[in-house]
């Protein structure tokens, strides 16, 4: 087999020297934390010493970039892995699970999620001249894409700026705006274009889950959230489900369980109040739909999560 060309092999040693120099930083920056939000807006470091169970968590319009390691980010019934070739956008709020499939303490899966702007691409569609896709893209909130030097480069000139706080507000804007605009330019592109275009049917999706996050205690009605986005009611019921891999009445559960789950864990509040609270009328049904999305009864979850947690601290106290 022919040898790949001179700049093709340089390009990608390049490439290998950048991730391991982003491994390196992620990692000096994560000793001793699973999360760390950073002084860059929108940018936050992950690190995970040892492969996890799926955990599931709302994933916000943003670009997740392992280092070093291996994750995958589960759909409904789909899976979605990434490495570090390889990059995970998503491109509305989405409720859904994430689990690392490759890490141990001597190699720890680090990496960092960036918070898109959808403004930002929305500026760069309309002022740079770019030219649409020609591909369709898939269903789908959520894809894998090919991380290239590209857009490397300048998420690691990003992190660079960690080292000079008093450049971020200058420099911070300029380079993740560099950033939305390679993402634009590359394999994902069409699913970019599609959520920030306006009138799309994605973009009214995107209203309708920003709709649903603020209003989640509020009864649904779907007549009446489908007017809201200008779509009729089969039609939102459809292109919610394809985008989220939910309907909206399970999109509005996954809200209030998970902000009841909050409330009794660092609210002190019981079961019937963090019901009530986040919208329920009937307690029983609040347990049913509790215990069908997280596998026990509020109360035995509860104590499993903050037995879970002395037992993390206890270990973190015996390694300082």
């Amino acid at each position: 087999m022919a040898s790949p060309p001179i700049h093709a092999s340089a390009a990608r040693a390049q490439q290998n020297v950048l991730q391991a120099a982003l491994a390196n930083a992620i990692a000096q920056r994560t000793q001793g934390e699973e999360d760390r939000e950073t002084e860059i807006p929108g940018l936050l470091f992950f690190r995970r010493e040892q492969i996890t169970r799926p955990c599931a968590c709302m994933v916000e319009p943003s670009v997740v970039l392992v280092a070093q390691g291996a994750k995958q980010m589960l759909v409904g019934e789909e899976a979605y892995p990434y490495d570090p070739d390889h990059f995970l956008i998503n491109s509305i709020d989405l409720p859904a699970s994430s689990q690392v499939i490759e890490a141990s303490p001597g190699k720890p899966c680090v990496g960092l999620v960036l918070k898109l702007d959808l403004r930002i691409m929305a500026e760069l569609i309309a002022q740079g001249g770019l030219v649409p896709p020609d591909e369709r893209p898939a269903d789908r909130s959520v894809a894998i894409g090919t991380l290239t030097l590209l857009l490397l480069d300048p998420l690691k000139r990003l992190l660079d700026l960690l080292d000079e706080p008093a450049t971020i507000p200058v420099l911070a804007p300029l380079i993740q705006r560099e950033i939305h605009f390679r993402l634009l330019m590359s394999d994902q592109a069409a699913r970019l274009w599609q959520i920030v275009s306006a009138g799309s049917q994605s973009q009214r999706i995107a209203k309708a889950v920003d709709w649903l996050k603020t209003n989640y205690t509020e009864p649904l009605r779907i007549n009446d959230l489908a007017a809201r986005v200008q779509m009729s009611s089969s039609t939102l019921h459809a292109h919610f489900r394809q985008l989220t891999a939910m309907s909206p009445l399970q999109y509005q559960k996954w809200l209030r369980l998970n902000e009841a789950r909050r409330l009794m864990l660092n609210e002190q509040l019981d079961a019937a109040s963090a019901a009530f609270q986040v919208g329920y009328e009937s307690p029983s049904q609040f347990s049913r739909e509790y215990s069908r999305l997280f596998g026990a009864p509020p109360r035995r979850d509860i104590e499993g999560l903050r037995q879970g947690h002395s037992r993390s601290a206890s270990a973190s106290a015996a390694l300082a």
